[in-house]
């Protein structure tokens, strides 16, 4: 029986930590201490944020302004449990510090991240307790 739990254990350990929502709403419960109007103000706030990020990133004219910001945007993500987005930025990220160039991809990638972050954030407002 031991064995059994064991393995089980460590199959467990090997699956991919994903969130299946693209934000983790138990980590954003836990970063504003169960307040539930917290969390949606900080989903407000983090909708205007990642949009503006965004923008930034599209008009960015070097590789310093494109880390700052997507710098910018691994950091507030990770701060709301948008696991993806976080990590896509992460990568990007790199990247540019590495010297590579952003590939197009990339921008793409985050641009469908944001998307999906952005219209699961409406939907929860949409639900929002008055």
């Amino acid at each position: 029986m031991a064995q059994n739990s064991a393995a089980v254990e460590k199959v467990v350990h090997l699956q991919p930590n994903r969130a299946s929502r693209p934000i983790d709403l138990v980590h954003l419960a836990k970063q504003c201490l169960g307040d539930e109007h917290l969390e949606y103000e900080i989903l407000r706030m983090f909708d205007t944020t990642v949009q503006n990020y965004f923008a930034r990133l599209e008009v960015a004219s070097s590789q310093d302004e494109r880390a700052m910001v997507l710098h910018s945007i691994k950091g507030a993500a990770a701060g709301v449990g948008a696991w993806t987005l976080s990590e896509l930025a992460k990568l990007s990220e790199s990247d540019i510090l590495a010297g590579r160039e952003m590939a197009p991809e990339h921008m793409s990638d985050i641009a469908i991240a944001i998307e999906e972050v952005r219209s699961f954030i409406a939907h929860m407002l949409s639900n929002e307790p008055k």
